[in-house]
């Protein structure tokens, strides 16, 4: 795609420092991250590991407490991995989430939340993510889908309005956001099936983070998946 970014790593680096600043331009992954978490069930096994891609600050880790996995992390900004390694990551590794440097088959959760919107091919994401997931284990997906709706609200709204929790401008490319249809054909032409539901905050917890009473707002399904949108799926 000509014009089109491929280092938003360098966004994440410069912004390493808020990764745990409930009222910064991060905070609205650490709302999407516990609600991600909800999809992961406690061990099956003893010694089950899973694996974050992606998993920049560690903002998932505090969330998998007590559910039994040895938690796995990667990503490219090291400055990022460093934090990961201080809230619930047993592990990190520094890497290309399109070329994971794990073996087929090692792990028994693999989650990807909201990086896939900034990859030139998310789908190679997906697709090594199911390489490494174990049959019967989880995949859990969440990204944004290619709809105008999309563009306005997670650009023109959020990228542009003074408020609590607003990204940087330039965040996102538009461009960069992840067909729905094409999601759900890859994880199953490699074992996955995936199920898309999707996510927003809920009014009320907005409102009061908005006005300072508030430091997490929670995501709840929606039927639309018109926006954000999260898929979970297990392997055969």
């Amino acid at each position: 795609m000509p014009g089109i970014r491929s280092d938003f790593i360098t966004d994440y680096d410069s912004l390493a420092d808020a990764w745990w600043d409930p009222r910064g331009p991060l905070a609205p992954l650490g709302w999407i991250a516990r609600a991600r978490a909800a999809h992961v069930p406690r061990a099956a096994r003893e010694g089950a590991w899973l694996l974050d891609v992606a998993c920049g600050g560690g903002l998932f880790g505090p969330h998998l407490t007590g559910k039994g996995y040895q938690v796995v992390g990667v990503d490219l900004s090291a400055r990022s991995l460093r934090e990961a390694l201080g809230h619930g990551f047993d592990t990190v590794a520094q890497a290309d989430i399109g070329r994971l440097p794990f073996a087929d088959a090692s792990f028994d959760v693999v989650t990807a939340g909201q990086c896939l919107e900034h990859v030139l091919d998310p789908f190679r994401v997906v697709e090594e993510a199911c390489r490494v997931l174990r049959p019967g284990g989880i995949l859990i997906v969440d990204t944004i889908a290619t709809t105008v709706l999309a563009r306005v609200l997670a650009i023109g709204v959020a990228e542009n309005l003074p408020l609590p929790g607003k990204p940087p401008r330039g965040t996102h490319d538009h461009r960069l956001f992840v067909d729905r249809r094409r999601l759900v054909a890859t994880a199953h032409a490699h074992g996955v099936a995936l199920r898309l539901t999707g996510l927003r905050p809920h009014v009320r917890d907005g409102l009061r983070y908005l006005v300072g009473r508030r430091e997490e707002v929670r995501m709840i399904p929606t039927r639309s998946t018109g926006v954000l949108y999260m898929g979970v799926g297990r392997k055969c």
